[in-house]
Formats: structure tokens, sequence, C-alpha cells
């Protein structure tokens, strides 16, 4: 996948248009044609086989907005930071970490408050679904921290899979590193997947850190340390646009 500017209206659809300029998801944007809320150069719309005209001016609520560059950053998250854009009980928030210049920012899947680690961001919410597509079933690499040290056994059954809630959960690789770290490569993408599992098993995550999505590792970045993708780097993901 290839991050190339966005045209800025040349015949594109609407909901295309808006989702360019972060104004959220495809289905977000649909959901502001519909409630009439969009004008192009002026003019209300409320169909979803809208499309801008070459230099149209198009306004939400009023507000001019405009399509930018796709950009996706590579963020190490600390723990304690929550990836929802707003945090009921006051816990820092992942945007707080970012500076404005890049516009609203939408995560790439998740990571949970009390994990940390890799976590890429991207100013399009189309590019956010697209990456974090499952159909693309990207390896997902982290180190983790039990109460205890694991036998062999217990990885093997975090291969085999171990039945949750949300259906049955497997590691792709679950790897001692020594005492009761051990490393585990996830394809699924369950809320709090390797924590439930691990508790399934009777032992409790201490510490969760995400190191490498598909072949783009954390690198050297420290806690709160962040840098934006080369476009070349995006190939490292395994996605295609």
């Amino acid at each position: 996948m290839s991050l190339v500017p966005v045209p800025s209206g040349q015949g594109i659809r609407l909901n295309k248009f808006l989702a360019a300029a972060g104004m959220g998801s495809r289905r977000g944007t649909e959901e502001l044609i519909l409630a009439g809320r969009v004008r192009i150069n002026k003019r209300q719309v409320s169909s979803l086989a809208e499309r801008v005209p070459s230099g149209a001016e198009v306004t939400v609520d009023g507000r001019p907005v405009h399509p930018s560059q796709g950009v996706v950053i590579l963020l190490h998250k600390p723990r304690g930071v929550v990836c929802t854009a707003s945090a009921q009980d006051r816990r820092p928030i992942i945007t707080e970490l970012m500076p404005k210049g890049f516009g609203r920012l939408f995560t790439v899947g998740r990571l949970d408050a009390d994990s940390e680690g890799l976590l890429l961001l991207t100013n399009q919410g189309e590019l956010a679904q697209t990456l974090a597509h499952p159909r693309h079933k990207v390896e997902k690499e982290y180190l983790v921290r039990l109460d205890r040290m694991p036998d062999a056994l217990v990885l093997r059954q975090m291969e085999k899979g171990v039945r949750l809630e949300e259906g049955m959960a497997r590691a792709e690789r679950a790897e001692c590193r020594g005492g009761r770290e051990v490393r585990v490569v996830l394809r699924q993408g369950m809320k709090r997947q390797i924590r439930l599992m691990f508790r399934k098993l009777g032992f409790t995550v201490e510490r969760l850190k995400r190191i490498r999505i598909a072949r783009l590792g954390l690198g050297t970045l420290s806690p709160g340390e962040w840098r934006v993708l080369a476009p070349r780097e995006m190939e490292k993901l395994g996605t295609s646009a």
C-alpha cells in the first residue's frame, strides 16, 4: 500500500472525500451526509451517491473540510494510556501524545490501558479500517510476563486453543523466553485475548508489550515516542490497497 496525497476533488464519492479529510470512517461519513450536515458549494446534499467535482468547496456544519495526505504513525504506547477518544475516569488518552497538526487520528486496532508497545495511528479513517481488517490476518508479536513460570503443556495449549466467550482463541506461537517471560504471536484480534487466554489457564499477565506487527518492529522507541512511517514501510504491514 502506498500513501499518496488524496485529490482535492476529481469526481470522487463524497463519503470517500470526507473520510480522507479525517471526518470519520466511510460509514461514519455516510451518517453525516444523511443527517444533512454536508454541503457542496453551499448546496445541502443528502444522497450517498453524491460526488465532489474538482475544486468544489465542501463544508460540514458550515466549516470547510479538505482531504489530507495519508499518514501512518508508529507510536510506543505507554502503560496507563487509553486508546479511546475520551477517558471517563480522566486517564490520559492516546491523542494527547500527538501534535495537533495531524488532525483527527484513528488507531489501527487497540492496546488496553495496562498494555504497552507498538500502536499505529492514521489521519484517515478508511485507511485505519483497511489496515485493521481481519482478512489480512497480520501477525502481531508480544512479550508477556506472567505471575509464575509456565510449563510446556501450558504453551502448547495456547497454540491448540482456549475457549473464550468470543470464541476459540489460538496463538500462532507461544514460546518461553526464560523465567516468567513468554513470547506470543497472534493472528486473531479478540479483545484482551492474551490476558483472557492465560487467565483461563490459571495465570495472571503482569506485563504485556507488543513489539511487532507483520514485519514492522517497535525498534528503539521509548514509551511515548513516535515517528511517521515512510511509504516504503507500509509494505512491511503486508496489506494492499
